[in-house]
């Protein structure tokens, strides 16, 4: 019975067998003339009954009814049964199957990366539930519970983008009748603000630093490289006199050489090599020497890794506190602050830090900018001054 009470009260009416019904859900005397929206009710492939409401006329409701049953006809009774089992398999499941079909994820860093999202977060909360049973409201209590537990907003974009692709693809391949992820808005992932230690810091740093950490600090303030990008200094990688080519990082959890972020398998980017990070290179070299293939920094297993540079940053800290908010990524903070502070186009700095986009910079370092409104209106004043 419709929820609007009898059928006769609610205006419903049944069609062609298996093609469904049109109601009013209201209690009006008369249905057919208030202005209240018709809904349909029908039964989708997998069998399962749903409503759809919004239709202003009875001519509406009949056309999306026939639209649906037609759709339903073509599908064949093969079709709907392998639809139906699919969505009985549970999240877990299904990625076992739609991971090995990811081949945007050949490089193993990115794999190892999504499976870690499935281990700790995705199967724990949801990994049992079966694909026709998701919801946007269950997703949405899932991402409500990442928050709850603490984790990052970026890392909970991350998680969610994955989650997001695994659901869309078995909603495409008709799992579910609905979208799962309809309305559900991505986990907005806002950085905090950066802070940046100062010349003197760093140049206490420097001095206290063993001297693998010293070199790998010296590659992040004149260089731009992100840590793991530091760890595969390489002399092979000083393409020019004045620049050098990042072709590679050591992975914090493989420990061992992988592709750059947000670039694929060969790519590489070319930044500027400053006098002072050259001569630091060669003595470093000179002193310590260097892998037959020219790493300057190495460790027990041929490479330098995050492990071995996280015990050196506790021990300078011990003996040098870092500043208020200042981890070792300031480092490469410095030399964003550096150029940008010399009158660099933030576009030169984006390319050479290696962001994804130039609106990441922005969010990142507009901030480190603060006269350039200030000069602007002086700008600007200057020639106004000739005619108002």
């Amino acid at each position: 019975m419709p929820p609007g009470g009898p059928e006769g009260s609610s205006l419903a009416r049944q069609l062609a067998r298996g093609m469904g019904s049109f109601f009013k859900p209201c209690d009006c005397t008369r249905p057919t003339r208030c202005p209240h929206p018709y809904t349909v009710r029908f039964r989708d492939a997998l069998g399962k009954q749903r409503e759809e409401a919004g239709y202003s006329t009875q001519d509406g409701a009949i056309e999306r009814l026939t639209e649906l049953y037609a759709e339903r006809k073509k599908t064949s009774p093969t079709v709907a049964e392998t639809r139906r089992e699919l969505g009985q398999r549970s999240i877990e499941e299904y990625a076992e199957t739609w991971l090995p079909r990811q081949r945007k994820m050949t490089e193993y860093s990115t794999a190892q990366h999504v499976a870690s999202y499935f281990k700790v977060h995705i199967n724990p909360a949801l990994g049992s539930r079966k694909l026709i049973s998701v919801t946007p409201v269950v997703v949405e209590k899932f991402l409500d519970d990442l928050e709850a537990s603490g984790v990052g907003r970026g890392h909970q974009s991350n998680i969610y983008r994955v989650l997001k692709s695994l659901l869309r693809d078995a909603y495409e391949k008709g799992a579910m009748a609905d979208d799962p992820v309809k309305g559900v808005q991505d986990p907005e992932y806002v950085p905090k603000t950066v802070v940046i230690p100062t010349l003197e810091y760093i140049t206490k740093a420097l001095t206290v630093a063993d001297e693998f950490l010293a070199m790998e600090i010296v590659m992040m303030v004149g260089c731009g490289l992100r840590n793991g990008e530091a760890r595969a200094v390489n002399l092979n990688n000083m393409v020019a006199f004045d620049v050098y080519r990042v072709t590679e990082q050591i992975h914090s959890n493989l420990h061992m050489p992988a592709k750059l972020k947000h670039r694929k398998p060969g790519e590489f980017r070319e930044v500027p090599l400053p006098c002072t990070v050259r001569g630091a290179m060669e003595r470093f070299a000179e002193k310590h020497g260097a892998s037959p293939n020219g790493y300057l920094l190495r460790g027990p297993g041929g490479y330098f890794t995050e492990p071995m540079e996280r015990r050196r940053v506790r021990k300078l800290f011990e003996k040098l506190p870092p500043q208020k908010g200042v981890g070792m990524y300031g480092f490469r903070h410095f030399f964003a602050t550096n150029a940008l502070g010399n009158g660099i186009p933030i576009t030169d700095v984006a390319e050479w830090m290696g962001h994804k986009s130039i609106e990441e910079s922005y969010r990142t370092y507009r901030h480190l900018m603060p006269g350039s409104i200030n000069k602007a209106a002086k700008i600007l004043d200057a020639a106004l001054q000739l005619v108002v």
